[in-house]
C-alpha cells in the first residue's frame, strides 16, 4: 500500500527568512532614510540600520560590536559599517577595515569626501569635487530639499543602477581599502542589497 504524502503548510502569521543586511551608519537622517528606501522597494531583504550620537569611526564599530554581541547574524546575513572619510585619520579607518576582514559576510563602504558624494552619483558623473562642501552644493541642484532628507519619490531604482555605474567607473582598479581621492565603496553594499538571493 503506497503510503500518503504529507503536505506541509507553512503556519499563518510565519514568514519566509528575509536576508537581514546589518548597517552601521555615521549620519542619524540621511544614510538611515536611504537605506530605509531600499529595504522599501525590495522587499527580499530586510535592512537594520543602527545610527547613534557617536559618529566617528570608533564609534560606528563599536555600535556595531554591541549589536553583534546582542543578536547573531544567519551565514546569508552581512554586516556593514559606512563612513565618510571627512577628516578622520588613516588609523582610525584601518580598525574598521581591519574588523570588515574578520568574516566574508562583514564589510565596510566609504565615501570621500562623504556620503552625499554618493547621493550625487544618483544624478550626475560626480567629477571635479574638490570637497564635501562643494558636493552639498551640487547634490542640491538635484535635490533642493536635501537638508530635510532623503525624498523617496525622487530616489528611483534606476537612479540607483546608475549611480552603481558611476561609482564602478570611478573605482577602477577597484580599492583594496577605500578611495584616497573623490569616490564611494558604498555601492558594492549596496549591490549586495539588491542582488537577488
Amino acid at each position: 500500500m503506497a503510503s500518503k504524502r504529507r503536505i506541509f503548510h507553512r503556519p499563518l502569521g510565519e514568514r519566509r527568512y528575509k536576508k537581514l543586511f546589518v548597517i552601521a551608519v555615521e549620519g542619524t537622517k540621511t544614510e538611515p532614510q536611504y537605506f530605509a528606501l531600499l529595504s522599501e522597494q525590495h522587499s527580499i531583504v530586510k535592512i537594520h540600520c543602527l545610527k547613534g550620537s557617536r559618529s566617528s569611526p570608533i564609534g560606528v564599530l563599536k555600535r556595531m560590536q554591541n549589536y553583534l554581541k546582542q543578536e547573531s547574524l544567519q551565514k546569508s546575513d552581512e554586516a556593514w559599517l559606512v563612513v565618510d572619510k571627512d577628516d578622520w585619520t588613516e588609523n582610525q579607518l584601518h580598525q574598521l577595515l581591519k574588523w570588515s576582514k574578520i568574516s566574508d559576510n562583514y564589510g565596510m563602504a566609504l565615501s570621500n569626501p562623504n556620503f552625499e558624494y554618493w547621493m550625487l552619483l544618483h544624478f550626475e558623473d560626480g567629477h571635479r569635487i574638490a570637497n564635501g562642501r562643494e558636493c552639498l552644493i551640487r547634490l542640491k541642484k538635484h535635490l533642493p530639499d536635501y537638508e530635510k532628507g532623503v525624498d523617496h519619490h525622487k530616489v528611483r531604482r534606476e537612479m540607483i543602477l546608475k549611480a552603481i555605474k558611476r561609482a564602478k567607473e570611478r573605482d577602477k582598479p577597484p580599492c583594496t581599502d577605500w578611495p584616497r581621492k573623490c569616490g564611494t565603496t558604498v555601492y558594492r553594499l549596496v549591490e549586495n542589497i539588491l542582488r537577488k538571493r
